[in-house]
């Protein structure tokens, strides 16, 4: 999994150093495409593992392609070996700068503190917060992995701890360096004597302790978990998924705690903690979908914590948390639509929605979804659809369904209506709605209806996820 083992501390300097050589690899670049391929170069040189130093050796190309496979591999993205949208999309985002693949990792595995009291320092402050805000989120960092843990940390004011924490800029002593804003944002050392445990935080970086930069407690309880021992994981619900995203909450999946376990064993107090739930797996056979809208030409498609985003041009989904996007946004969507006449899609979670203007929030909301019509005792929609060719928006709840004209925003006389009588052949509750074409496509748990609206009948039961290329 990720657990990192003991090993003769020389012995690990000696492999940072060598890893950490400056030099240069090259492959044909195609003249439009350099950028994208030099990023992508020194992408897969830093944490998969390209060698250094081939230029204009045979098999060069070979070495760049299956580095991007290894990527790809990890990240659960479409195995090409090709530098494809999504893979060169997944380069560009902000993330933490240890290295993602074990055998790519410079540092031993299974590295461990021996004792179960661990030490910490912060030599120095970031100016984006005030002292006590960042000692709040590194105290609560290290919280995050007592909580499942037998580990106890204590805070020192001077001399050498076991975890010594700075801020620093570009080249900033340890022969790793920063690269200014955005792309790198920290990285830390396994356990061990010398620099083992250190963790440093890009000073380019705008640190906040909300979500309108990048959040230093998330990225704080991400490195800790390095200085402790645990490596990156490939599931995108993961703490120690490499990329930075926005949520809040107790911060650790499953994932997480099975690997930071194996390490320490278990809290011999446990607080009562929830982990959250790993990432949805869009291959599932029993994959059921929260919401489906619309965007501007996207689908986009809402399971628990996450969405699915598919671009008519891209043939892989792209896998995103909700709170990395909109972070005021509850992390369970009930149902969603869009209205393309007016540029909006609105999004339900519970008795409130939300309106968006492309991925931007609308000013005004959350509203209540009874400003729509609905009455008091509905507390939640199931689904939602527009039906471009009658202007009318259908809003299902439980097994029922209620019309909605957008023309003159109130609800049509005579709902709601049964779902089983009005839609016959499909199940009497819908999870999920979309519109193509006159063309109504209703998902209930893993199964997905066709139905012809002109016609009112069944054509084809697929399964859920065949729309994410399953």
């Amino acid at each position: 999994m990720r657990a990192l083992n003991n090993t003769e501390t020389t012995t690990m300097i000696a492999l940072l150093l060598l890893a950490l050589v400056a030099a240069s690899f090259s492959v044909p670049l195609p003249p439009d495409n350099t950028d994208n391929y030099l990023l992508a170069e020194k992408y897969l040189r830093r944490f998969y593992g390209l060698p250094a130093g081939l230029q204009g050796r045979q098999g060069s190309a070979d070495a760049f392609q299956t580095s991007i496979k290894e990527m790809q591999k990890f990240f659960k993205l479409e195995v090409t070996g090709s530098l494809d949208d999504n893979t060169l999309e997944l380069m560009k985002q902000a993330r933490c700068g240890v290295p993602d693949i074990g055998e790519y990792n410079h540092f031993p595995r299974h590295l461990k503190w021996q004792s179960n009291t661990v030490t910490f320092r912060i030599l120095n402050y970031t100016p984006d917060l005030k002292k006590a805000d960042v000692d709040r989120a590194v105290r609560s960092a290290l919280n995050v992995w007592a909580d499942v843990t037998p580990l106890v940390f204590k805070k020192l004011y001077h001399g050498n701890a076991d975890i010594m924490i700075s801020f620093g800029s570009k080249e900033h002593g340890d022969y790793n360096p920063f690269d200014g804003p955005d792309g790198l944002l920290a990285h830390a050392y396994p356990p061990g004597q010398g620099i083992g445990g250190d963790t440093h935080f890009d000073e380019d970086e705008h640190w906040t302790k909300d979500s309108s930069a990048y959040n230093l407690f998330i990225v704080a309880a991400h490195e800790l978990g390095h200085a402790l021992g645990m490596s990156h994981s490939s599931d995108a619900g993961a703490l120690m998924y490499p990329v930075y995203s926005y949520a809040t909450g107790f911060p650790l999946a499953e994932d997480d705690i099975e690997g930071i376990q194996a390490l320490y064993g278990e809290n011999p107090n446990p607080r009562k903690v929830k982990p959250k739930p790993d990432a949805p797996n869009k291959c599932d056979p029993m994959l059921s979908f929260d919401a489906v809208t619309e965007l501007r030409g996207e689908t986009i498609i809402f399971k628990d914590r996450f969405y699915w985003r598919i671009h008519p041009q891209i043939v892989e989904p792209e896998q995103t948390l909700i709170k990395s996007t909109w972070p005021s946004i509850p992390n369970k969507v009930d149902a969603a639509y869009e209205n393309p006449e007016k540029d909006l899609v609105i999004i339900f979670s519970g008795i409130r929605m939300w309106a968006l203007n492309g991925y931007n929030l609308v000013d005004g909301y959350p509203k209540y979804i009874h400003k729509l019509g609905l009455p008091k005792s509905i507390r939640k929609i199931d689904a939602a659809v527009y039906i471009r060719d009658t202007g009318k928006t259908l809003f299902f709840t439980d097994e029922e369904y209620w019309s909605y004209d957008e023309a003159t925003g109130t609800m049509d006389s005579g709902y709601p209506r049964s779902i089983e009588t009005d839609f016959p052949g499909m199940d009497d509750e819908v999870d999920a709605a979309a519109y193509h074409y006159g063309y109504l496509y209703f998902f209930h748990e893993h199964m997905q209806y066709e139905y012809s609206y002109s016609s009112r009948k069944v054509l084809r039961i697929l399964r859920t996820n065949s729309i994410l290329n399953c």
